[in-house]
Protein backbone atom coordinates (compact mmCIF):
# COMPACT_ATOMS: atom_id res chain seq x y z
CA UNK A 1 0.00 0.00 0.00
CA UNK A 2 2.98 2.51 0.42
CA UNK A 3 2.82 3.93 -3.42
CA UNK A 4 -0.67 5.18 -1.80
CA UNK A 5 0.75 6.82 1.03
CA UNK A 6 2.91 9.55 -0.01
CA UNK A 7 4.34 11.58 2.96
CA UNK A 8 3.29 15.05 2.15
CA UNK A 9 -0.11 13.82 0.66
CA UNK A 10 -1.26 12.31 3.63
CA UNK A 11 -0.30 15.38 5.73
CA UNK A 12 -1.52 17.97 3.63
CA UNK A 13 -5.02 16.29 1.66
CA UNK A 14 -5.61 14.01 4.81
CA UNK A 15 -4.70 14.91 7.66
CA UNK A 16 -4.40 18.65 7.61
CA UNK A 17 -7.91 18.37 5.08
CA UNK A 18 -9.49 16.16 7.82
CA UNK A 19 -8.47 18.55 10.50
CA UNK A 20 -9.91 21.53 8.26
CA UNK A 21 -13.21 20.19 7.65
CA UNK A 22 -13.83 19.22 10.98
CA UNK A 23 -12.55 22.52 12.78
CA UNK A 24 -12.33 25.03 9.70
CA UNK A 25 -7.95 25.87 11.01
CA UNK A 26 -5.79 25.98 8.20
CA UNK A 27 -1.98 25.45 7.61
CA UNK A 28 0.85 27.44 6.64
CA UNK A 29 3.82 26.48 6.52
CA UNK A 30 6.75 29.27 8.03
CA UNK A 31 10.02 27.96 6.46
CA UNK A 32 10.98 31.64 8.13
CA UNK A 33 10.73 30.38 11.06
CA UNK A 34 13.97 28.12 12.52
CA UNK A 35 12.93 25.15 14.57
CA UNK A 36 15.15 22.97 17.37
CA UNK A 37 16.45 20.67 14.06
CA UNK A 38 16.75 21.80 10.32
CA UNK A 39 14.37 18.75 9.25
CA UNK A 40 11.80 19.85 11.49
CA UNK A 41 9.20 21.95 10.17
CA UNK A 42 7.15 25.03 11.02
CA UNK A 43 3.22 25.32 10.46
CA UNK A 44 1.41 28.76 11.46
CA UNK A 45 -2.15 27.35 12.83
CA UNK A 46 -5.29 29.71 12.00
CA UNK A 47 -8.88 29.71 12.50
CA UNK A 48 -11.23 30.24 9.80
CA UNK A 49 -11.63 33.77 10.36
CA UNK A 50 -7.65 34.08 10.46
CA UNK A 51 -6.96 34.53 13.52
CA UNK A 52 -4.04 33.03 15.07
CA UNK A 53 -4.05 29.39 16.55
CA UNK A 54 -0.68 28.46 17.47
CA UNK A 55 2.19 26.46 15.79
CA UNK A 56 2.19 23.52 14.94
CA UNK A 57 5.91 21.90 14.25
CA UNK A 58 6.44 18.42 12.05
CA UNK A 59 9.69 16.10 13.08
CA UNK A 60 9.10 13.25 10.37
CA UNK A 61 12.30 11.27 9.95
CA UNK A 62 14.55 9.34 12.30
CA UNK A 63 18.21 10.04 13.00
CA UNK A 64 20.76 8.90 15.19
CA UNK A 65 20.49 11.08 17.64
CA UNK A 66 16.22 10.69 18.00
CA UNK A 67 14.66 8.89 20.60
CA UNK A 68 12.66 6.10 19.44
CA UNK A 69 8.73 5.73 18.52
CA UNK A 70 6.08 8.80 17.92
CA UNK A 71 5.06 11.06 20.47
CA UNK A 72 3.76 14.72 20.82
CA UNK A 73 4.77 18.03 23.00
CA UNK A 74 3.41 21.20 23.86
CA UNK A 75 6.60 23.63 23.91
CA UNK A 76 4.28 26.47 25.19
CA UNK A 77 1.14 25.27 26.98
CA UNK A 78 -1.96 27.87 26.38
CA UNK A 79 -3.01 29.86 29.18
CA UNK A 80 -5.33 32.79 30.11
CA UNK A 81 -3.22 33.29 33.68
CA UNK A 82 0.07 33.81 31.60
CA UNK A 83 -1.57 34.45 28.59
CA UNK A 84 0.67 32.24 26.67
CA UNK A 85 0.43 30.94 22.76
CA UNK A 86 0.12 27.25 21.85
CA UNK A 87 3.45 26.05 19.96
CA UNK A 88 3.20 22.17 19.82
CA UNK A 89 5.07 19.53 17.87
CA UNK A 90 4.75 15.83 16.68
CA UNK A 91 7.66 13.71 16.33
CA UNK A 92 7.68 10.07 14.54
CA UNK A 93 10.61 7.82 13.06
CA UNK A 94 10.05 7.24 9.17
CA UNK A 95 13.08 6.28 7.62
CA UNK A 96 14.62 8.88 5.35
CA UNK A 97 14.09 7.87 1.67
CA UNK A 98 17.11 8.61 -0.61
CA UNK A 99 17.95 12.22 -2.37
CA UNK A 100 15.27 13.02 -4.90
CA UNK A 101 13.15 10.08 -4.06
CA UNK A 102 9.40 10.52 -2.35
CA UNK A 103 9.01 9.68 1.04
CA UNK A 104 6.43 6.51 0.87
CA UNK A 105 4.85 5.72 4.39
CA UNK A 106 3.70 2.09 5.81
CA UNK A 107 -0.10 1.69 6.73
CA UNK A 108 1.10 1.78 10.68
CA UNK A 109 3.11 5.11 9.79
CA UNK A 110 -0.08 7.13 8.47
CA UNK A 111 -1.88 5.54 11.65
CA UNK A 112 0.45 6.60 13.81
CA UNK A 113 0.70 10.17 12.18
CA UNK A 114 -3.14 10.80 12.49
CA UNK A 115 -3.11 9.59 16.47
CA UNK A 116 -0.32 12.04 16.91
CA UNK A 117 -1.83 14.88 15.36
CA UNK A 118 -4.83 14.08 17.62
CA UNK A 119 -2.70 14.96 20.62
CA UNK A 120 -1.20 17.93 18.84
CA UNK A 121 -4.89 19.13 18.01
CA UNK A 122 -5.85 18.91 22.24
CA UNK A 123 -2.67 21.12 22.51
CA UNK A 124 -3.74 23.44 19.78
CA UNK A 125 -6.92 23.99 20.84
CA UNK A 126 -6.66 23.93 24.34
CA UNK A 127 -9.23 26.77 25.84
CA UNK A 128 -8.40 27.23 29.82
CA UNK A 129 -7.02 29.69 32.62
CA UNK A 130 -4.26 27.66 34.33
CA UNK A 131 -1.33 26.15 32.18
CA UNK A 132 -1.67 23.04 34.49
CA UNK A 133 -4.89 22.25 33.41
CA UNK A 134 -3.75 22.78 29.34
CA UNK A 135 -4.07 20.37 25.99
CA UNK A 136 -3.16 16.90 27.41
CA UNK A 137 -2.90 17.63 30.84
CA UNK A 138 -5.59 15.27 31.42
CA UNK A 139 -6.03 12.06 33.62
CA UNK A 140 -3.59 8.79 32.23
CA UNK A 141 -6.55 7.25 31.34
CA UNK A 142 -8.49 9.93 29.48
CA UNK A 143 -5.40 11.41 27.46
CA UNK A 144 -5.18 8.70 24.68
CA UNK A 145 -8.91 9.44 23.85
CA UNK A 146 -8.56 12.60 21.36
CA UNK A 147 -5.85 10.89 19.50
CA UNK A 148 -7.31 7.12 19.11
CA UNK A 149 -10.21 9.29 17.63
CA UNK A 150 -8.95 11.25 14.78
CA UNK A 151 -7.44 7.60 13.48
CA UNK A 152 -10.81 8.06 12.65
CA UNK A 153 -10.83 9.76 9.86
CA UNK A 154 -7.61 7.95 7.95
CA UNK A 155 -9.82 5.73 6.68
CA UNK A 156 -12.99 8.07 6.26
CA UNK A 157 -14.03 8.18 2.87
CA UNK A 158 -14.06 11.15 1.87
CA UNK A 159 -10.84 11.43 3.78
CA UNK A 160 -8.93 8.31 2.36
CA UNK A 161 -10.29 9.49 -1.60
CA UNK A 162 -8.49 12.50 -0.60
CA UNK A 163 -5.15 11.19 0.36
CA UNK A 164 -4.54 7.72 -1.21
CA UNK A 165 -3.61 8.24 -4.57
CA UNK A 166 -0.73 6.23 -6.22
CA UNK A 167 2.65 8.42 -6.12
CA UNK A 168 3.36 7.72 -10.15
CA UNK A 169 -0.42 7.13 -11.59
CA UNK A 170 -2.94 9.56 -8.77
CA UNK A 171 -4.96 7.08 -9.15
CA UNK A 172 -6.82 6.48 -6.25
CA UNK A 173 -6.44 3.47 -3.75
CA UNK A 174 -8.87 0.45 -5.21
CA UNK A 175 -11.95 -0.05 -3.31
CA UNK A 176 -11.30 -3.47 -3.70
CA UNK A 177 -8.11 -3.02 -1.32
CA UNK A 178 -9.75 -0.70 1.10
CA UNK A 179 -12.65 -3.32 1.86
CA UNK A 180 -9.76 -5.70 2.37
CA UNK A 181 -7.77 -3.26 4.69
CA UNK A 182 -11.09 -2.60 6.79
CA UNK A 183 -12.28 -6.01 7.00
CA UNK A 184 -8.56 -7.27 8.33
CA UNK A 185 -9.01 -5.06 11.36
CA UNK A 186 -10.70 -7.55 13.63
CA UNK A 187 -8.04 -10.16 12.63
CA UNK A 188 -6.78 -11.98 15.88
CA UNK A 189 -8.46 -9.43 18.10
CA UNK A 190 -9.50 -12.02 20.27
CA UNK A 191 -6.26 -13.13 20.90
CA UNK A 192 -4.88 -9.20 21.22
CA UNK A 193 -7.11 -8.40 23.65
CA UNK A 194 -6.70 -11.32 25.81
CA UNK A 195 -3.18 -10.37 26.31
CA UNK A 196 -3.51 -7.05 26.58
CA UNK A 197 -6.11 -7.53 29.80
CA UNK A 198 -3.91 -10.22 31.23
CA UNK A 199 -1.26 -7.52 31.26
CA UNK A 200 -3.64 -5.11 32.73
CA UNK A 201 -5.06 -6.77 35.71
CA UNK A 202 -1.61 -8.50 36.23
CA UNK A 203 -0.39 -4.78 36.76
CA UNK A 204 -3.89 -4.14 39.02
CA UNK A 205 -2.82 -7.39 40.81
CA UNK A 206 0.49 -5.73 41.97
CA UNK A 207 -0.59 -2.51 42.85
CA UNK A 208 -3.15 -3.83 44.85
CA UNK A 209 -0.91 -5.19 47.51
CA UNK A 210 0.34 -2.88 50.43
CA UNK A 211 4.48 -2.55 50.61
CA UNK A 212 4.85 -5.21 53.27
CA UNK A 213 2.48 -7.70 50.79
CA UNK A 214 4.77 -7.23 47.80
CA UNK A 215 7.87 -7.88 49.88
CA UNK A 216 6.31 -11.05 50.88
CA UNK A 217 6.15 -12.34 47.12
CA UNK A 218 9.41 -14.64 46.66
CA UNK A 219 7.93 -16.35 43.70
CA UNK A 220 7.01 -14.16 40.98
CA UNK A 221 5.82 -16.89 38.35
CA UNK A 222 3.03 -18.27 40.80
CA UNK A 223 1.37 -14.67 41.66
CA UNK A 224 1.04 -13.84 38.35
CA UNK A 225 -0.50 -17.53 37.83
CA UNK A 226 -2.50 -16.86 40.85
CA UNK A 227 -3.24 -13.59 39.49
CA UNK A 228 -4.30 -14.61 35.94
CA UNK A 229 -6.57 -17.70 37.33
CA UNK A 230 -8.51 -15.55 39.67
CA UNK A 231 -9.87 -13.45 35.96
CA UNK A 232 -9.93 -16.48 34.12
CA UNK A 233 -6.78 -15.53 32.04
CA UNK A 234 -4.56 -18.24 32.74
CA UNK A 235 -4.14 -19.71 29.27
CA UNK A 236 -0.86 -21.15 28.27
CA UNK A 237 -2.00 -20.05 24.36
CA UNK A 238 -2.31 -17.04 25.09
CA UNK A 239 0.32 -15.79 27.35
CA UNK A 240 0.07 -12.04 29.18
CA UNK A 241 1.52 -9.14 26.57
CA UNK A 242 4.37 -8.55 29.70
CA UNK A 243 5.77 -10.53 32.72
CA UNK A 244 5.84 -9.04 35.57
CA UNK A 245 10.32 -9.19 35.03
CA UNK A 246 10.33 -6.64 32.11
CA UNK A 247 6.74 -4.69 32.66
CA UNK A 248 8.58 -1.71 32.37
CA UNK A 249 5.28 0.62 31.38
CA UNK A 250 3.95 -0.15 35.64
CA UNK A 251 7.02 -0.31 37.48
CA UNK A 252 9.67 2.22 35.38
CA UNK A 253 7.32 3.81 33.15
CA UNK A 254 4.63 5.85 35.18
CA UNK A 255 1.45 3.64 34.23
CA UNK A 256 1.55 1.75 37.62
CA UNK A 257 -1.91 0.87 38.37
CA UNK A 258 -2.74 2.54 35.06
CA UNK A 259 -2.23 0.02 32.09
CA UNK A 260 -6.08 -0.64 31.59
CA UNK A 261 -5.55 3.54 30.60
CA UNK A 262 -5.76 2.11 26.98
CA UNK A 263 -8.74 0.05 26.16
CA UNK A 264 -10.54 2.55 28.27
CA UNK A 265 -9.72 5.07 26.03
CA UNK A 266 -10.71 2.88 23.51
CA UNK A 267 -14.03 2.44 24.91
CA UNK A 268 -14.69 5.86 24.68
CA UNK A 269 -13.30 6.28 21.34
CA UNK A 270 -15.19 4.01 19.56
CA UNK A 271 -18.31 5.54 21.18
CA UNK A 272 -17.19 8.63 19.45
CA UNK A 273 -16.54 7.28 16.30
CA UNK A 274 -20.26 5.87 16.27
CA UNK A 275 -21.45 9.24 17.74
CA UNK A 276 -19.55 11.07 14.71
CA UNK A 277 -21.30 8.33 12.26
CA UNK A 278 -24.79 8.51 13.54
CA UNK A 279 -24.84 12.71 13.24
CA UNK A 280 -23.16 12.99 9.78
CA UNK A 281 -19.28 12.61 9.88
CA UNK A 282 -16.98 15.42 8.63
CA UNK A 283 -19.08 18.03 9.50
CA UNK A 284 -18.10 21.90 11.16
CA UNK A 285 -21.02 21.23 13.57
CA UNK A 286 -19.56 18.06 15.09
CA UNK A 287 -15.87 19.44 14.97
CA UNK A 288 -16.80 22.47 16.79
CA UNK A 289 -18.89 20.74 19.26
CA UNK A 290 -16.31 18.10 19.92
CA UNK A 291 -13.41 20.82 20.44
CA UNK A 292 -15.78 23.20 22.51
CA UNK A 293 -17.04 19.86 24.77
CA UNK A 294 -13.61 17.81 25.45
CA UNK A 295 -10.27 18.83 23.32
CA UNK A 296 -10.54 22.60 24.71
CA UNK A 297 -11.33 22.07 28.45
CA UNK A 298 -8.29 19.89 28.58
CA UNK A 299 -7.92 19.00 32.21
CA UNK A 300 -10.07 21.76 33.37
CA UNK A 301 -13.11 19.55 34.45
CA UNK A 302 -13.52 16.13 35.05
CA UNK A 303 -13.04 14.10 32.16
CA UNK A 304 -16.26 12.00 32.87
CA UNK A 305 -18.51 14.78 32.96
CA UNK A 306 -17.07 16.50 30.12
CA UNK A 307 -17.89 13.11 28.03
CA UNK A 308 -21.27 13.25 29.44
CA UNK A 309 -22.14 16.07 27.82
CA UNK A 310 -20.60 16.07 24.52
CA UNK A 311 -22.25 12.66 24.46
CA UNK A 312 -25.45 13.23 25.88
CA UNK A 313 -24.57 9.69 28.16
CA UNK A 314 -21.91 7.90 29.83
CA UNK A 315 -19.81 5.82 27.48
CA UNK A 316 -20.99 2.30 26.16
CA UNK A 317 -18.81 -0.91 25.53
CA UNK A 318 -21.09 -2.28 22.52
CA UNK A 319 -19.19 -0.10 19.72
CA UNK A 320 -15.66 -1.23 20.87
CA UNK A 321 -16.66 -5.09 21.30
CA UNK A 322 -18.16 -4.69 17.47
CA UNK A 323 -15.22 -2.84 16.37
CA UNK A 324 -12.66 -5.98 17.78
CA UNK A 325 -15.57 -8.50 16.28
CA UNK A 326 -16.21 -9.58 19.66
CA UNK A 327 -19.95 -8.78 20.14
Amino acid sequence: MRPYFEAERVLQDGVFYAANQLYGITFAERTDLTAYNPEARVFEVSEADGSPVGLYLLDLYTRDAKHGGAWMNSFVSQSRLLDTPRVVTNNLNVPKPAAGSPTLLTLDEVTTLFHEFGHALHGLFATVTYPRFSGTSVFRDFVEFPSQVNEMWMLWPEVLANYARHVDTGEQMPQQMVDRLIASRSFNEGFATSEYLAAALLDQAWHSLSADEAEAVTDVAAFERAALERVGLDNPAVPTRYSSTYFSHVFAGGYDAGYYSYIWSEVLDADTVQWFEENGGLTRQNGDRFRRLVLGVGGSRDPLDAYREFRGRDADIAPLLERRGLA
